[in-house]
């Protein structure tokens, strides 16, 4: 059971929140309340010099992560799921008068733009995160591939997930996920942390990634078709691109993208899958 005194301590000498709220994790909900303060701290710290800085925090729980992202000076916009949670972070708001906005929202469905443009408009945004385990991945692919285009990404996952993200080509790990983060960001793990640093602890070790948008993002177009390559590509992965992408074209496509039709996905690189879906837009022009 989480406690706000719980958590970490508030900004500056502000009094601990109440403790009468008390809010057990939901399994649900993929809950694993990061609370140590140094460790939130750290978090903030990688995730770039922040103050004046917009920042999303996507389930924000009991305010761990929040409050050392409040300290750095960063403007929060958090976007929490879980309404029992909306008393004590407004009871943070209160103490950060201007700092934090709380929306109750499921991330997966919001429109960051949206947001941005009445609590930030004209702002580019950061999205800084302990993510829920059980919707890791699914936000990652929204945020790389849709129309909100984070300047940078600081985020929590299981390890086995950071792991996918980075994973060089040829790796086992290496597929459709580290193919389309990749392309569209610099990706590498900053942070190791052991289950332990969680209440309740999580079966799994987790590892913070971080991913800064490369300065040229592909067009709209372009990261259309790289999804396409990449999921037909993986999605049959002990087979030659030729049939794997059957449906795309084949050997005719591979070998337009100047790629080898009897290569296996696994050992093609991320320039590789992105001349190849610049090859299917040729062919589709």
């Amino acid at each position: 059971m989480i406690t706000p005194r719980d958590a970490a301590p508030m900004i500056g000498r502000d009094p601990p929140l109440p403790r009468e709220r008390a809010v057990a994790a939901n399994k649900r909900f993929g809950q694993h309340f990061l609370l140590d303060l140094n460790i939130c701290r750290k978090i903030a710290r990688l995730a770039g010099p922040l103050a004046g800085e917009t920042v999303i925090e996507v389930g924000p729980g009991p305010g761990g992560l929040t409050r050392a992202l409040l300290e750095a000076g960063a403007r929060v916009i958090a976007v929490e799921k879980d309404a029992r949670f909306l008393p004590i972070l407004d009871d943070l708001a209160k103490l950060a008068p201007g700092q934090l906005t709380v929306i109750e929202a499921d991330a997966l469905e919001v429109d960051e733009l949206a947001i941005l443009s009445v609590h930030a408009p004209g702002r580019p945004a950061r999205v800084v995160a302990n993510l829920p385990y059980n919707v890791g991945t699914p936000l990652l692919v929204k945020w790389l591939t849709g129309p909100f285009q984070p300047l940078a990404m600081t985020l929590m996952f299981q390890k086995e997930v950071a792991g996918r993200i980075t994973a060089p080509v040829g790796g086992r790990d290496y597929g459709r996920l580290a193919v389309l983060a990749q392309a569209l960001c610099e990706s590498r793990v900053v942070l190791d942390l052991p289950a332990r640093a969680f209440t309740p602890p999580p079966k799994v070790a987790s590892a913070v990634v971080e991913l800064i948008a490369h300065s040229e993002r592909p067009t709209e177009a372009m990261v259309g078709a790289l999804q396409s390559v990449a999921r037909h590509g993986f999605g049959q992965r002990r087979k030659m691109l030729r049939s794997a992408l059957r449906e795309l074209g084949g050997a005719s496509l591979c070998i337009a993208a100047g790629i080898d039709p009897n290569a296996r996905a696994q050992s093609v690189p991320v320039a590789g899958f992105l001349a190849l879906a610049e090859a299917l837009l040729a062919r589709d022009a």
